[in-house]
């Protein structure tokens, strides 16, 4: 169900596409918090589809902490890079308990030449984390804290309803202040004052990770927030 409301919000993939997508899946595997699940220069056999959880990308560093480069939502393909050129030049690594759908990729390129609409999928989805690439790449340099932390949860939030996993406008928020502000290249307590200035502002409020947008076109105005770059046919609200 994750894959098939994620796939509906993107459009241009048939109802038979997305049933055999989801077919393809040889099993699903559990992995707890805090685990590299592929390695920077792997060569992967198989492709992951995050069922359940959130994940993050990351370059490994000789010298202190390594950046936050992308977070993975339920329904998000995590290593199509792999399936694309063979070796990973990035971690992915779970933040929380995950659920994860593994495709051979073999399957996979058998999915591709039977149903065109997934090889087109496969394009949107890389030409789409690329897009959010450059979006987190403003943010990290251009962008005040405010406008890059308002920018970040307007994207997860519009993420997360793609994938059915709001109410209303509360959606799930487990990263911590400090993944928080890995994201977006402050430091933690930079991070907890940004956050602190958006609740006082009335915008979002969080509790018991849970995060609820208070006032959705006030946080869009300060974000400057276009969802186009989600290549999402019907982004919410």
């Amino acid at each position: 169900m994750t894959i098939r409301r994620r796939l509906d919000r993107s459009g241009g993939v048939w109802a038979a596409e997305i049933d055999a997508l989801a077919a393809s899946v040889a099993r699903v595997v559990n992995v707890e918090a805090d685990t590299d699940i592929v390695r920077e220069g792997d060569t992967p056999t198989e492709c992951r589809l995050l069922l359940e959880g959130w994940t993050c990308r990351y370059v490994p560093l000789k010298d202190g902490r390594p950046q936050i480069l992308g977070l993975q939502l339920a329904g998000d393909a995590l290593d199509l890079q792999g399936f694309l050129r063979g070796e990973m030049d990035h971690v992915i690594a779970t933040l929380t308990p995950c659920r994860i759908g593994i495709i051979p990729h073999g399957v996979l390129h058998g999915l591709v030449e039977r149903h065109p609409g997934i090889g087109r999928l496969i394009q949107v989805e890389t030409a789409t984390e690329a897009a959010i690439t450059r979006r987190w790449l403003l943010n990290a340099g251009h962008r005040q804290a405010y406008a890059g932390m308002a920018h970040l949860i307007c994207e997860l939030f519009t993420r997360a309803a793609a994938a059915g996993m709001t109410e209303a406008f509360r959606f799930p928020m487990p990263l911590t202040q400090t993944e928080l502000g890995s994201a977006l290249g402050l430091t933690s307590v930079h991070a907890n004052r940004t956050m602190k200035r958006l609740q006082q502002a009335g915008l979002v409020s969080k509790r018991c990770r849970w995060m609820t947008i208070e006032d959705w076109d006030g946080l869009r105005k300060v974000a400057e927030f276009d969802p186009a770059y989600l290549n999402l046919d019907f982004p919410p609200p």
